[in-house]
């Protein structure tokens, strides 16, 4: 079954260049990838790919994941592979990490999808928008909320 997960915002406050969301991204990339998932993370432009690129490789060994922007790498890519909207891979991947503000066209090629709802009221419309689009392409619908412990350098 196809699911999305949409986890839940309370703020968006900066954690140094990283947006808190992006923190949070980082966070759960490693932690997909240490339960054995290859991911996508789709980024809202080639800037945040490549801010959340240098984050990632700021982890210290116990945290680090193995990463690459699309086009860089090894041939079929990285386990975690970091795209924007016209420059993303066609290496198959186990789950999509979506940071777009509208659904991405390659969205159904996965079975798992995390997106997000912000805390502002335009780009939390923008997550209803999705929601809706996952929902009439037969995702599987979940809320969360983000996890209060998140995995530190």
């Amino acid at each position: 079954m196809k699911t999305v997960t949409f986890y839940l915002l309370k703020h968006n406050k900066s954690e140094g260049v990283l947006s808190a969301h992006e923190v949070l991204v980082c966070a759960l990339s490693i932690e997909c990838w240490r339960s054995g998932k290859s991911l996508l993370i789709a980024c809202e432009n080639q800037e945040q790919a490549r801010r959340l690129d240098e984050a990632l490789w700021q982890y210290e060994p116990p945290a680090f994941v193995p990463h690459n922007l699309v086009g860089e790498g090894p041939n079929l890519g990285a386990p975690v592979e970091l795209c924007w909207p016209g420059k993303h891979g066609n290496t198959a991947r186990d789950l999509l990490i979506s940071l777009q503000r509208q659904c991405t066209d390659f969205v159904s090629a996965f079975h798992q999808v995390i997106d997000f709802v912000p805390h502002e009221a335009t780009l939390k419309q923008l997550a209803r928008d999705r929601y809706k689009v996952y929902r009439r392409i037969g995702f599987h619908l979940a809320t969360a909320m983000p996890p209060t412990q998140l995995i530190v350098k």
